[in-house]
């Protein structure tokens, strides 16, 4: 009999040590289960600002780019505007001459009819 309660009291022993391992385990696998979610939580914040700091990058970079294209139109602008006005002075150079060349022209030939006419008249003397 004494054998039955030493084997029963090893038994009851055993039952207890098993139900603290388990208790032990469970609140590991608790705390586990914590920092794991806690760490998730860390890294989705991380995450989170990373993904903040790099839109904040990207508009800026974006406002950037749309400042120098702005300023790269005002400059094209500015020399279509000067390539025009320069344009327009050499129209009007161009058409001064042509004007200048017609009235030469004109003035050719009368100076040509005014010397034949002379050149006649020479001839009808002699």
């Amino acid at each position: 009999m004494e054998r039955d309660t030493v084997v029963k009291e090893v038994v009851e022993a055993l039952k207890i040590f098993s139900r603290d391992i388990r208790t032990q385990i469970d609140e590991m696998g608790s705390q586990l289960r914590a920092e794991i979610q806690d760490t998730a939580n860390q890294l989705r914040a991380e995450i989170q600002d990373t993904a903040n700091q790099l839109r904040a990058e990207m508009q800026e970079t974006a406002n950037q780019l749309r400042a120098e294209m702005q300023q790269f139109r005002a400059e094209v602008n500015e020399r279509f505007d000067r390539l025009e006005q320069k344009f327009a002075g050499l129209r009007v150079e161009l058409t001064e001459t042509q004007e200048t060349v017609h009235f030469l022209a004109s003035k050719t030939i009368q100076h040509e009819k005014k010397l034949h006419h002379l050149a006649k008249q020479l001839e009808s003397i002699r």
